[in-house]
């Protein structure tokens, strides 16, 4: 036997630690622990953010970091279209045709739907470049639950459902026309799975009406169909991904109701267990490779927007996820401020809001070091729908409402960390507004003036001292109140807000406010539920109705990132787009719970080795 010396041409280092950084294929003696250690491999699926659209018989194409999913139904046809960054979902360009049980191959930005049923089974091919999709040429034999592989200029049909009975029938197409080859597959089904190149692509799974469920696998080779290796769990409606080399197979049912987990792992030769979804689901579909992928959508009870990612590295890779937080302690309140710019969960502030609706908790400020939450010093000024900025120990509280006498409020409060001091007012009265920045550099933007009921587009600054109304092109483009801000004094977002389609994005870059894409969901009456920088920021929740949509921006686009446990509106959040709370707010009635989000982690799997 061949020493490691040789293999990897030198010795195993002898550490009292492990390395920081290891490399792949590197290994140690530990003799603090006495073990020897190197980079193992992990494989396994992890929760990742959820569809836009929840919806099933979906499809898709391209990888795990950039994909693209469209079609399916989500109780009626869909024409909806969503790009996955490896992140999140975006909006992408909707279908021409609304249709469901389709195929799909290629990449995010040459992708090809083909097939499916609208009201009856379909020819119709479209062709993505991105951001729309244009017309491609018909399938010779119209039909749904239909499988594929390849790209655009290269690409393959097989099997499926052809409106009188499942079929056999394999196209071929060229990015132009498809064509007809008179070998089809060597077992009739539809609702299979596929994936693969043109010349050398797999098909396997799937039903018909007799006998039933399939664990036929096929290859074909660009020419010709012939058997592989049978699938150990028969299913149809499952979701493929990967190489005629090294597939995966996973999900699907194999009768009525019986949702499968099952994840299997192709050789080229055979099909073996590998790590099963955490949810057990049919009629999805699957991007990626064998070791990245994706598994998207489908039906578990209901139509779902669930995805998986499935990674197999020397990495373990942590989801992002939200989790309970500690409550606030002064009670159940919204329309609370918040220090954004506190930029750690460890070091959060949050002060006035309203309780039932309005009352004297409007003064109460709370502290939070990412466990629970302390009093600290009260406001002078009590408010709801209150604007904030700056840190835990350099707070600054501007606006809101006062009831009574039912008006805006200008006052401004500046904390040290144990007290409020009341400064110059700002320049004019107005709550609701997108507000960011520091204690001696903050924005406030829009927002609502009562009892003028007037609602602004105006944006004021603060240098520590005064506040300063801008001039244009100083005005926000869409005006609206209840909209959220995150970022500095010449860096800010805002996003959101009451006003239709709630969905507006701006940047702010010191002097104007210019458009950007909007979020994929809506967020209204959000205020303080945005976290963040300019080019790194998260926005989560809103309503009514309260909702759950949690989305990231990456200083261009929004995607979708895991959803809060509940809904909720008129909030205070603090911390980074990647560690941060959400507390109080407005579900079906005030709340005082916290949500704590942690963004997607991945560290080195270190592993013990031993010497037999």
């Amino acid at each position: 036997m061949a020493a490691y010396k040789d293999l990897i041409g030198q010795k195993i280092t002898k550490v009292t630690s492990n390395p920081s950084e290891p490399k792949t294929g590197q290994m140690w003696y530990n003799s603090t622990d006495g073990a020897l250690r190197g980079l193992g491999v992990v494989e396994a699926f992890t929760s990742a953010a959820p569809l836009s659209t929840a919806r099933q018989v979906l499809a898709g194409a391209g990888t795990q970091t950039a994909g693209v999913v469209f079609g399916g139904t989500t109780g009626s046809n869909t024409a909806a279209t969503e790009e996955y960054n490896g992140s999140g979902f975006s909006a992408g360009g909707d279908l021409s045709t609304a249709r469901r049980s389709i195929s799909g191959f290629g990449l995010q930005t040459a992708a090809v739907a083909a097939g499916g049923y609208v009201t009856t089974v379909q020819t119709a091919t479209e062709e993505y470049n991105g951001s729309t999709w244009g017309p491609g040429g018909a399938l010779n034999t119209g039909r749904s639950g239909l499988a594929a592989a390849g790209t655009l200029t290269a690409g393959l049909c097989f099997g499926g459902y052809d409106g009188s009975s499942s079929t056999t029938a394999t196209e071929e197409y060229n990015g132009t026309a498809w064509s007809n080859n008179p070998t089809g597959l060597g077992t009739t089904r539809q609702a299979l799975a596929g994936c693969g190149t043109q010349t050398a692509a797999l098909a396997f799974g799937g039903g018909f009406p007799s006998p039933g469920i399939s664990t036929s696998t096929e290859e074909y080779d660009g020419s010709s169909w012939t058997t592989g290796g049978a699938l150990n769990t028969g299913r149809q409606g499952l979701g493929g991904a990967g190489i005629q080399t090294a597939a995966s197979a996973f999900g699907g049912a194999n009768a009525p109701g019986a949702n499968q987990s099952v994840h299997e792992q192709y050789n080229g030769t055979s099909w073996s267990e590998g790590p099963d979804l955490s949810t057990a689901r049919t009629s999805l579909t699957g991007i990626g490779t064998q070791s990245a992928n994706a598994a998207i959508g489908g039906y578990v009870s209901a139509v779902s927007s669930l995805t998986e990612e499935f990674n197999k590295s020397t990495n373990t890779i942590t989801a992002a996820a939200w989790a309970s937080g500690g409550a606030l302690t002064a009670g159940a309140r919204r329309g609370l401020g918040s220090g954004k710019n506190s930029q750690t969960l460890t070091a959060g502030l949050v002060f006035g809001g309203g309780g039932n609706p309005y009352s004297g908790l409007g003064v109460k400020t709370e502290e939070y070091d990412g466990t629970s939450f302390t009093a600290g010093g009260d406001l002078n000024t009590y408010r709801y729908s209150i604007g904030g900025a700056g840190t835990q120990t350099a707070g600054l509280g501007f606006g809101g409402y006062v009831f009574p006498p039912a008006a805006s409020s200008n006052a401004t409060e500046e904390y040290d960390g144990s007290s409020w001091t009341s400064v110059n007012n700002m320049s004019d009265a107005r709550q609701a507004m997108s507000s960011f920045g520091t204690q001696t550099a903050a924005i406030a933007a829009a927002g609502y003036s009562r009892p003028t009921t007037t609602v602004l587009n105006t944006t004021l600054s603060y240098d520590g001292t005064n506040w300063t109304a801008l001039s244009s092109p100083a005005n926000v483009n869409t005006t609206r109140s209840g909209l959220a801000g995150s970022g500095t004094q010449t860096a800010g977002l805002a996003t959101g807000g009451n006003s239709s389609p709630y969905k507006q994005t701006e940047e702010w870059d010191g002097s104007a406010w210019t458009n950007q894409n909007s979020t994929v969901s809506e967020h209204k009456n959000v205020i303080n539920q945005q976290l963040g920088i300019q080019t790194n920021a998260l926005i989560c929740g809103g309503g009514p109705s309260p909702t759950t949509a949690t989305e990231g921006y990456d200083g261009t686009s929004w995607s979708t990132r895991p959803n809060m446990a509940s809904g909720r509106y008129e909030s205070a959040a603090g911390g980074s787009a990647t560690s941060g709370f959400v507390a109080g707010g407005f579900t079906t009635a005030n709340v005082s719970t916290t949500e704590e989000f942690t963004g997607e982690t991945t560290t080195a799997n270190i592993a013990d080795f031993t010497t037999s």
